[in-house]
């Protein structure tokens, strides 16, 4: 394989974090970006280079244009191409009634989770035209396929994002696949606030909580593979979309 570049958003921690170690494992040389965690991107730096990879940590804002730009200029200008990439940086805000929905808080929310990757998507996929070749792989949620009544904003993000995820397969084919990925509930040792009720693990048809690596399992098969695969949402959820 020649050189093959990820620019993963929001992998200065926690999933996003696994899942750029996971491409560097399989032989990327990653973008890592974040915002505000700084001392997390350097890990993950740290952790790349363990597999003998190039990295670059660039700090920006993904609902800002203007840094989004700069972010997708300065990967150019380190490495020369961005052959995937993984629109991962969300939020997911506590539970709230939906009369209780602030206008900053639905902002928040549909700016970090759609807008977001809508901005790094128009981005970067001017440079992979150019090159008549590139993936992109939108991390969504089980929420963009169910309603979850306390989280309406975030139901409304990810389904935005479901369909963003198609419409751009189809008007970026042949050169660009798009694909999304919609985990359930993914545990992730060490990083976990106990914040977030997780659904009882009896009611996952599967019986168990996800790892990263159910994730990022997929992440890199679509990012090495999966060349015929394109406008596809895969639910990693252990099986709860069936429910």
């Amino acid at each position: 394989m020649g050189k093959k570049v990820a620019l993963v958003t929001g992998s200065g921690r926690r999933l996003g974090r696994q899942i750029a170690i996971a491409l560097a494992e399989a032989g990327f040389d990653i973008v890592v970006n974040y915002n505000q965690s700084k001392d997390e991107a350097k890990k993950t730096l740290r952790k790349i280079e363990e597999f003998g990879r190039e990295a670059i940590a660039i700090k920006a804002d993904i609902t800002n244009s203007g840094q989004v730009k700069k972010m997708v200029e300065k990967a150019i200008e380190k490495f020369g191409q961005i052959d995937v990439l993984v629109n991962n940086a969300a939020i997911f805000p506590k539970p709230v009634k939906f009369w209780e929905i602030t206008d900053e808080l639905w902002d928040r929310v549909i700016d970090t989770n759609l807008k977001g990757q809508f901005l790094c998507s128009r981005e970067v996929v001017k440079y992979m035209l150019e090159r008549k070749k590139g993936k992109i792989i939108n991390i969504a949620s089980l929420g963009g396929l169910q309603v979850w009544t306390e989280h309406i904003a975030y139901n409304v993000a990810k389904a935005g994002l479901i369909m963003l995820t198609k419409a751009m397969a189809k008007a970026l084919a042949p050169y660009i696949t798009v694909n999304a990925i919609a985990p359930g509930t993914i545990i992730i040792p060490g990083e976990e606030t106990g914040e977030i009720k997780h659904i009882p693990e009896r009611k996952i048809p599967l019986k168990r909580y996800g790892k990263p690596s159910d994730i990022t399992d997929v992440v890199v098969f679509l990012a090495t593979k999966g060349d015929y695969i394109t406008g596809q949402v895969i639910a990693v959820d252990g099986g709860r979309s069936i429910l």
